[in-house]
Parts: C-alpha cells; sequence; structure tokens
C-alpha cells in the first residue's frame, strides 16, 4: 500500500468517527433521552470548550514526550471506551461528563491526524500543498459514508449508533501503530508560550484581523446550530409528512451538506483568483445566510423541499469559502 494510499485511510477513518454521532446524537438526546434544548446545547458545546486548550497541550506532549501516533492511538482507544460507557446513560450530568471527557480525548486528535499526515509526507518527499487536499477530502467521504450507515440502519434515535463509532475508533488505533513513527523533536527550543500557540495572540493588534476573528466566533456558532439541531428540525416534520423520505432519512438529507463541500473547495483557487479573499468571505457570510433561509421556507415535500436541497448545496460554499479561504487569510498575514 502506498503512503498516499495510508493516509488516506488514516483521514477516512478519523472523519467516520466523526460522521458516526455529530449529526444525529442530537436526535438521539432529545427524542430518547429527552434532554432539553439547553442540556443538549451544553453537551455540544463541551468540543468547542476543549479546544480552546486540549489541543496545545497534546501538541505539547508530542514535541516532547510521546510519538505522535502512539498518542494519537491512546486518545482513540480511551474515547472508544467512554463511547462504550456513554450507551449505558441515561440521565444529563453523568451524559455531560462523559461528553466532555470524549471531547478532552477526541478534539486533539484532529490537530494530530494532520500533524501525522504532513509528517509522512514530508519525510516521503511529498509536497504536502500539493497532496495532502487530496488525502483531506477523504476525510469528508468518510464522514458522509458514517452519517449514512447510521441513518439507513435506523440508528440516529438509538445509542447503538456509539457502536460504529468504538468499531471505527479501535480500528484506527491500530492501524495508526502501523504508520511511520513521528518522535518528540527534543532539539528544538521553544518557550512555553510558543508552545501554546500564546504568542499568535500579537495578529490581534492588527484591525482587520481582530474584525476577521469576531465574524469566526459568530460563524462557528452559526456552524455548530446546522450540526446540532439540523436533523432534529426535520424530525419535527413528522406529524405532518410521516412518510416523507426527507424525514425518515434526515441525515443523510444533512449530509448532502459535506458533499457540496467536496465540490466547492474544489473551486476555491478560481474564485480566490478572481475575486480575492476579501469577496470570497462575503460570499460565504451570504451563503450562510442563505443556508438558514432555505432551511426556514423549505419543506419535505414538494418546492419546500428544493429549498431543503438549497440550503444543503449552499452549505458547501458558505462552509469551504469561509474556513478554507480565511485559513489561507490568516497564513498570509502571521
Amino acid at each position: 500500500m502506498s503512503i498516499k494510499t495510508r493516509l488516506i485511510v488514516l483521514n477516512f477513518l478519523e472523519f467516520f468517527i466523526w460522521g458516526s454521532w455529530l449529526i444525529s446524537a442530537g436526535t438521539y438526546m432529545a427524542t430518547t433521552l429527552e434532554f432539553t434544548g439547553i442540556q443538549i446545547g451544553s453537551i455540544f458545546a463541551t468540543m468547542g470548550i476543549v479546544s480552546l486548550f486540549m489541543p496545545a497541550i497534546v501538541g505539547v506532549i508530542a514535541d516532547k514526550w510521546i510519538n505522535a501516533e502512539r498518542l494519537f492511538a491512546f486518545n482513540l482507544l480511551i474515547m472508544s471506551g467512554l463511547f462504550f460507557w456513554l450507551t449505558r446513560i441515561t440521565d444529563f450530568n453523568t451524559f455531560y461528563t462523559a461528553m466532555f471527557l470524549i471531547s478532552l480525548v477526541y478534539m486533539p486528535t484532529l490537530a494530530l491526524n494532520n500533524s501525522i499526515s504532513f509528517h509522512v509526507l514530508e519525510k516521503n518527499d511529498m509536497d504536502t500543498v500539493k497532496h495532502f487536499p487530496a488525502i483531506r477530502v477523504w476525510g469528508t467521504i468518510g464522514f458522509i459514508l458514517a452519517a449514512w450507515c447510521v441513518d439507513f440502519l435506523g440508528l440516529k434515535t438509538s445509542s447503538s449508533q456509539f457502536y460504529i463509532t468504538i468499531s471505527a475508533a479501535i480500528l484506527l488505533a491500530f492501524y495508526t501503530l502501523t504508520l511511520p513513527q513521528q518522535k518528540p523533536v527534543k532539539a528544538q527550543i521553544k518557550s512555553w508560550s510558543q508552545r501554546f500557540g500564546l504568542d499568535a495572540l500579537v495578529l490581534f493588534k492588527q484591525k482587520n484581523v481582530t474584525i476577521f476573528l469576531i465574524f469566526s466566533v459568530l460563524i462557528g456558532t452559526m456552524l455548530q446550530i446546522t450540526n446540532i439541531w439540523g436533523v432534529p428540525f426535520l424530525d419535527d416534520f413528522k406529524p405532518k409528512y410521516p412518510e416523507s423520505f426527507a424525514v425518515r432519512h434526515s441525515v443523510f438529507l444533512m449530509t448532502l451538506s459535506q458533499i457540496a463541500e467536496v465540490f466547492f473547495i474544489l473551486t476555491i483557487p478560481f474564485f480566490l483568483k478572481r475575486f480575492g479573499i476579501k469577496k470570497v468571505v462575503m460570499m460565504s457570510a451570504l451563503a450562510w445566510m442563505l443556508r438558514f433561509a432555505f432551511f426556514g421556507i423549505g419543506s419535505p415535500e414538494g418546492f419546500g423541499l428544493l429549498f431543503l436541497i438549497l440550503s444543503m448545496i449552499v452549505y458547501g460554499m458558505a462552509f469551504d469559502f469561509f474556513f478554507v479561504s480565511g485559513s489561507l487569510y490568516i497564513d498570509k498575514v502571521a
């Protein structure tokens, strides 16, 4: 198996894990566990909270003491155990605790996945800019296929969806240990502020960057709204449209958003060259508005279904044109 193929498997499974619960767990919590909206929102907020500090902490550990691929595998095995515990929890307080711990060990693996991929590519004299996007897109495909598995197996209101997560996590943990080692770079001297990324705070001195980062927080909020409430919103049509495909397979319908991501990410070089980063980001803002507008006037049948599908399509532009173009902008000014 070629190095590129092995990294494709890594990225595919990493995001397959996320897709197996991210957009369907909200329905399970709302329908089966009967959690309130505030409770569900607070559970999903754990991902954002731990993302503020855990990737940096895990990065320090990988830099100083433990091979990145071993730390990656360790986190996944711990996570699989926590998800097994989650299948047996029905009360909010314990469920919240379990999800907080899951976020602590899973969210850093997203950064470790990139670090391992870049290391392996560079070790094999392969240009990361040229080769990584084609590898990373398989992560989105993995996310989509996992969500389809949950949907067509009828698991979106069941804790059984987490067994898919557990199986994929264990498989990826052991698979990762077969990849080339990424040992700690002990000779590299960094201050603690550099290790935790605090030196990046100097960017706030630039007005344009500050405005951009504020909008990033707001758009990140909108992203979480669609991740958490997209499927429950579609499920609310069930009393009026009980036999509608869009209601029975709401998770499948939501994954059209990720399919649109795959398409729009390929158009970014053209749009950036033609219009520039500022206009592309403005297109993203418009697309986010249309995302929710089409959702609001859509319904599971007739022209309403067309609006729901359009909402999924413009999501690809909303997500890619902001987060991908935005990362290029920050990289340029940093």
